[in-house]
């Protein structure tokens, strides 16, 4: 006599459909059933509801409910019984009863390459001054852009809608070497572009095929942080360079039993003290990575907010012994979330950086490089360029006054040439990590320049950025810094009086 099926509560089981969904009535009971099974809602050799019970509280047609069964019964999540039903196995289901003991947990192992990985603090939700980075989003940028992506869109635009060359599509880099050799002084061919996520993938790339671990890598101190954790994420024996008021000197560097492989530099805006590297330095580094093979890594990052006439040609261009990989970035020229970049390279080095990328994430998006074509090649980059080089300067200078009225005698700034920042040095023996704590509680973002130091001690600074950010909002931003400030100077609400007398005068 065989043994009466176990009833459970599971013959009564059910669920709820949205008749709204875009999603099958089929396709929804049938999830709804496999995470019932895996969840263990529907427990070990429970009975599922018979065919004709479940299609009736659910208003479906029988053979819908009969199609699903025999759907899962063939994906193994149900078993079917001869005369007696639908039943979930036992290996499928979670248990119902007491949890068995836990097991010491494994340990969750992480490659070495990423314990050296570091993330930056939290970025805030809403932008705020005087964050780094940011780039100003004008009408008439929005305008030009949104046209040029309806044509795009509606094939009066050549768009490779498949996957598209590694590389970059040509006639993009073809507008992009044209661009660099009248702006920057590039010597370049378009086969010699490789087209990026932006600096930081290419500062990637560029390690991930010249850096094996423990070769020696130069950088500038203080120096760009993210180019930093990619270098040391590569593993790379790090040498700082302190640099001085012309930045990186090469003959400064620490002597080393071995040339390095890798030189990281900023010569024509130093991260972040702002100093651009002479002529004679830069002739002598490119003489001296000749002579001892060194590869160097131009991040020429900020130079087209460089006045044309004080511009000096980009190391890349006196380059005669293919020493040099150029990196440059559109998205702080046209908006940061566009993340297109591009690096130029030595003949040798294309094709390993161009697999590189390939294997990192294939390609730029084939939209977005068809619409930054036609917006270079229609003039729209130049005139965007132009008019952000003339707006920035303001911003700068209208700072720059700001912080003089306004906290004049704590911070003490001196205008630059071009850029999108300033460093505000703060008063000798303070502590520039505490003063940037103190101005984020009060919803003022401020990088304090040691945390950008590696060894050379200098005075306490912050780098503060004024692009993307309005005349208001930075108005704002300097009172709330002298309320910060009122515990250790008692100014703020003289400060604070003078702030609102002004406004009131204007």
């Amino acid at each position: 006599m065989s043994r009466p099926a176990r009833l459970t509560g599971a013959v009564l089981w059910t669920t709820r459909l949205d008749r709204a969904s875009p999603v099958s009535l089929s396709r929804q009971l049938a999830g709804a059933l496999r995470g019932a099974i895996t969840e263990g809602s529907l427990g070990a050799a429970s009975r599922l509801p018979s065919t004709r019970a479940l299609a009736s509280d659910l208003g479906l047609a029988r053979s819908t409910v009969v199609g699903v069964f025999e759907q899962l019964a063939a994906e193994g999540y149900i078993a079917a019984k001869p005369g007696s039903g639908y039943f979930v196995p036992p290996r499928l289901a979670q248990p119902n009863g007491p949890a068995a003991p836990a097991k010491p947990a494994a340990r969750r192992m992480l490659s070495r390459q990423a314990t050296l990985l570091s993330l930056p603090p939290g970025v805030p939700r809403q932008q705020r001054p005087f964050e780094l980075g940011h780039a100003e989003i004008d009408g008439r940028l929005i305008a030009s852009w949104k046209r040029l992506a309806a044509r795009a869109l509606s094939g009066r635009t050549q768009v490779n809608w498949n996957y598209g060359d590694p590389q970059g599509e040509p006639a993009l880099r073809r507008a992009i070497a044209e661009y660099l050799a009248a702006a920057r002084g590039v010597r370049c061919r378009p086969e010699q572009i490789v087209l990026t996520s932006g600096s930081q993938q290419g500062l990637s790339l560029t390690a991930r095929i010249l850096l094996d671990p423990g070769d020696a890598a130069m950088i500038e101190d203080p120096c760009y942080r993210s180019a930093f954790d990619i270098l040391r994420a590569a593993e790379a024996e790090i040498v700082p360079v302190p640099v001085d008021e012309h930045g990186l000197d090469i003959a400064a560097a620490p002597r080393l039993p071995a040339p390095p492989r890798l030189v990281y530099t900023t010569p024509s805006r130093q991260y972040p003290l702002g100093m651009a590297m002479p002529l004679d330095r830069r002739l002598a580094l490119l003489a001296w990575a000749e002579r001892e093979g060194v590869w160097i890594n131009e991040d020429d990052y900020e130079s087209e907010f460089q006045r044309p006439a004080e511009m000096l040609p980009c190391l890349q261009g006196l380059d005669r012994a293919g020493r040099v990989i150029y990196l440059g970035t559109f998205s702080k020229l046209v908006f940061p979330s566009l993340r297109l970049g591009y690096a130029v390279l030595p003949e040798d080095l294309v094709a390993p950086f161009t697999a590189a990328r390939q294997l990192a994430d294939r390609q730029s998006s084939g939209l977005i490089q068809a619409i930054m074509t036609e917006f270079m090649l229609e003039g729209h980059f130049a005139r965007h360029l132009k008019r952000m080089r003339t707006l920035y300067a303001e911003r700068q200078a209208f700072l720059t006054d700001l912080l003089a009225r306004r906290l004049g005698g704590l911070l003490e700034t001196a205008p630059n040439e071009s850029g999108m920042y300033l460093v505000a040095w703060l008063p000798p023996g303070w502590n520039d990590r505490t003063v940037a704590a103190r101005l984020d509680a009060a919803g003022v973002t401020a990088v304090p320049l040691s945390s950008l130091t590696l060894e050379t001690k200098r005075r306490p600074a912050l780098v503060i950025g004024y692009t993307g950010h309005s005349e208001a909002a930075m108005t704002r931003a300097v009172e709330r810094m002298a309320e910060a400030f009122a515990p250790r100077t008692g100014l703020a609400k003289t400060r604070k009086a003078e702030l609102r007398s002004d406004q009131m005068a204007r």
